[in-house]
């Protein structure tokens, strides 16, 4: 579920695009948001917070990366005016803490995770002024470790994930110079594999999430010469199944938030155009809820409000 998480705000780091249904330009784009169910989407997203069921009390750890989820998702639908700004603005600062970072709700722990999730809500509802950014930072500094990685917090797991959201965040945040990046960029290509891709530590299989987040760190610090496009991209390129979704990896099933990792690593390498679009739009479209709202991991499974953003992203 962490790994859900990660995010779309790297797309307007590294291609400059506001993430805004009035901003489409592109006709085939207008075409497809013709299709998507926005206002049962948009309704469904505005319920989930309505809801006590047993689903939203296992997520209460998550809460600010749901938040982050649903709130980019109306705003890329044009339904971001439905949200009491405000009213999320107080409830994110109430999960600061001293030490700068941010928890997943009131009373959790801090985490890399939720810091970044809490920073890209603020940077999207142009909030970005409530915060300290000196101090945020000053947080995130005190994770890198002596080879460069991150740990998700203080009990020092380290995972490439977190090396995303270290640089995503800092990035947004205009402090990118206050941590090694140097050393952060190496960690993470000495993560990378004989496939080309990229694994959470050093000899870690290559995962399409992982992909994501290394690719991601490596083209928001100007390091994409870490990577072996053609190589990762022919592997990317075979996460495509026959119903036209993306895997994570090998022999496993098409999952529409793969439709994210794989499709934004392509596109940051420049090699999207190895797939196809038409079946991949189709796969996506395929796994909507046309008649509550939501989409599902893959055609006629439950929705939620995760796989929702990454369909619609």
């Amino acid at each position: 579920l962490e790994l859900l998480f990660l995010c779309c705000y790297c797309w307007r780091q590294v291609r400059g695009v506001k993430a805004s249904s009035d901003r489409i330009e592109d006709q085939e784009q207008l075409y497809i948001m013709g299709e998507l169910e926005i206002e049962k989407h948009a309704q469904y997203i505005n319920n989930l917070e309505k809801k006590k069921d047993f689903e939203s009390m296992v997520m209460e750890h998550l809460r600010m990366s749901g938040a982050y989820w649903g709130l980019t998702t109306l705003d890329l639908m044009g339904k971001i005016e439905d949200v009491d700004q405000e009213v999320v603005v107080s409830w994110v600062l109430q999960c600061q803490h001293d030490c700068g970072g941010f928890s997943g709700n009131v009373g959790h722990d801090p985490h890399i995770l939720y810091t970044l999730s809490a920073v890209q809500i603020l940077a999207l509802l142009d909030k970005l002024d409530v915060i300290d950014a000196d101090k945020i930072a000053s947080y995130i500094m005190g994770l890198q470790q002596e080879d460069g990685s991150f740990a998700g917090d203080e009990w020092g797991e380290i995972d490439t994930r977190f090396s995303y959201c270290a640089i995503c965040c800092l990035s947004i945040l205009h402090r990118l110079d206050k941590i090694d990046v140097g050393k952060a960029t190496q960690y993470i290509a000495s993560c990378k594999n004989f496939d080309g891709g990229f694994g959470c530590t050093p000899g870690g299989e290559s995962h399409a999430g992982q992909i994501f987040c290394c690719v991601g760190a490596l083209a928001i610090s100007g390091a994409l010469t870490h990577v072996d496009r053609d190589l990762l991209g022919w592997w990317l390129c075979e996460r495509e199944v026959k119903t036209g979704g993306l895997n994570g990896r090998p022999e496993k099933l098409a999952d529409v938030c793969y439709s994210w990792w794989v499709l934004s690593s392509l596109i940051m390498i420049d090699r999207v155009h190895w797939i196809s679009k038409e079946k991949l739009k189709n796969f996506i479209l395929d796994c909507q809820d046309r008649e509550h709202g939501g989409i599902s991991d893959r055609p006629d499974d439950a929705v939620d409000v995760f796989h929702t953003f990454f369909g619609v992203a």
